[in-house]
């Protein structure tokens, strides 16, 4: 039975990326803060572990956890926009560290802790990022601390996939979805942008480690 990690399930795409795995039928290990979600998770038939991303013992605490496991998926969904500027307007010191901590320093102390577990099923990881923080392609500026945090994130990722020949590491951009971060406004339903994610990750080769994708079509995007 293949194992799908999914980091950051308590809502929106991650959550139904840990739905739809355990729907397909694969064993789904799925993290969340609250005992709520943990509950709603585990009545899934997920087996949900608690996760708060920016507590360090809750991180080492999952390294434990997962200790030799095999995972053929691990996804790092966890994340926050935090302030919606238009303006060049310096954020807060306390918005500042939550976006940051949460997009960046997590992903910093958990994918090498991840990495290994993905290689000894020579699978595959994804890191939830954003079109939004593409330098290259880049026209607008509004959420710009949002914009930074993804950008510092995919240089995380590409740094990972730096470190192995065994697994296939990737940035992905959902699309515009209808999450509590993307308003009802959005382009994509979550079960939508569900099914594109994971049917780009089933497609990924060896020649995409490293890579930045748009899971809406599938194309390659600019760092």
């Amino acid at each position: 039975m293949p194992v799908a990690l999914i980091i950051g399930a308590s809502r929106g795409i991650g959550h139904e990326l840990a739905l739809q795995y355990k729907a397909a039928g694969w064993r789904v290990i799925a993290t969340a803060r609250q005992p709520e979600q943990l509950a709603q998770l585990q009545a899934a038939g997920c087996e949900a572990l608690p996760l708060d991303v920016n507590k360090l013992n809750d991180c080492a605490g999952l390294g434990w956890r997962l200790d030799d496991e095999k995972i053929d998926i691990a996804i790092l969904n966890a994340g926050v926009y935090g302030p919606r500027t238009n303006a060049l307007n310096a954020p807060l010191q306390n918005q500042f560290d939550e976006v940051m901590h949460t997009n960046v320093l997590a992903a910093m102390r958990i994918l090498p802790m991840v990495l290994p577990l993905v290689e000894n099923a020579h699978g595959k990881l994804a890191v939830i990022s954003s079109r939004m923080g593409s330098i290259s392609s880049r026209s607008a500026s509004q959420g710009w601390l949002y914009r930074a945090s993804k950008a510092a994130l995919n240089s995380v990722l590409k740094d990972v996939s730096l470190h192995t020949s065994k697994a296939i590491c990737v940035a992905l951009h959902p699309g515009w979805v209808k999450t509590d971060m993307g308003g009802a406004g959005a382009d994509l339903d979550i079960s939508d942008s569900a099914q594109r994610i994971r049917k780009l990750l089933a497609g990924l080769q060896a020649e995409h480690n490293g890579g930045f994708f748009n899971a809406e079509d599938g194309a390659s995007l600019c760092w």
